[in-house]
């Protein structure tokens, strides 16, 4: 059964770390991420293609999440071929939205964060020309994948904003929830929001009536 938050008391940081370190996302990607920067800098023979991925990553990182966000997150479902199509991912993002306070349904599932990881690392072994590179590219993207799971955590933990660029990104991500969910759709950073059209003032989009809901019937 999933745990459902109801403090209104605001979280310290560290508060809001150990509830975050609580969850299985964390308590995997972290011991992933040290063991995959542990790997690359035992490796060696550094190139410039250390240096690209990350930035490239990083780059990317704004149009992963808002494709993501609005393709398999937001997806409705349908039928197709006679087959009912509705992923886990867009399940359990609709569950999210209905309940923004239950912390379990923060993270990503367990299976979409097992299976993204695993065919990840074997995609990067198979297409990458140097196994260093390909180590590399794991560290990065998981890093990235954890900072994503700290992020959308904080925001929606009693934690308050103490800093400009973190209130930004707080307050955009409430509007997605509780003013429309057609916008917004960044969580780390809000980039390709802004590049997209989906970044609009807050008065100039309605309340939408489905913004909990996401248009599908429970």
């Amino acid at each position: 059964m999933t745990t459902q938050t109801r403090e209104t008391s605001a979280l310290t940081l560290g508060d809001a770390a150990r509830r975050f370190m609580g969850h299985r996302s964390p308590r995997i990607l972290v011991p992933l991420v040290a063991v995959a920067w542990a790997a690359r800098v035992a490796l060696g023979d550094w190139s410039l293609g250390d240096a690209v991925v990350p930035a490239v990553i990083l780059g990317l990182e704004p149009f992963t999440e808002w494709a993501i966000h609005v393709f398999l997150l937001h997806w409705k479902p349908r039928t197709m071929l006679g087959v009912r199509v509705d992923p886990l991912a867009a399940r359990e993002h609709r569950a999210h939205h209905r309940d923004p306070k239950d912390e379990d349904l923060v993270f990503v599932p367990l299976p979409v964060l097992i299976t993204s990881v695993t065919v990840g690392a074997g995609l990067y072994l198979v297409l990458l020309p140097r196994f260093e590179l390909a180590v590399m590219t794991m560290a990065a993207s998981y890093s990235m994948l954890l900072v994503y799971e700290w992020t959308h955590f904080l925001i929606h933990s009693t934690y308050r904003p103490r800093t400009r660029l973190y209130r930004s990104v707080w307050r955009a991500h409430r509007l997605h929830h509780f003013r429309n969910e057609r916008y917004w759709f960044g969580v780390t950073v809000h980039a390709a929001d802004h590049v997209l059209g989906t970044f609009p003032d807050k008065d100039a989009v309605p309340v939408s009536a489905t913004a909990r809901t996401l248009g599908v019937a429970s």
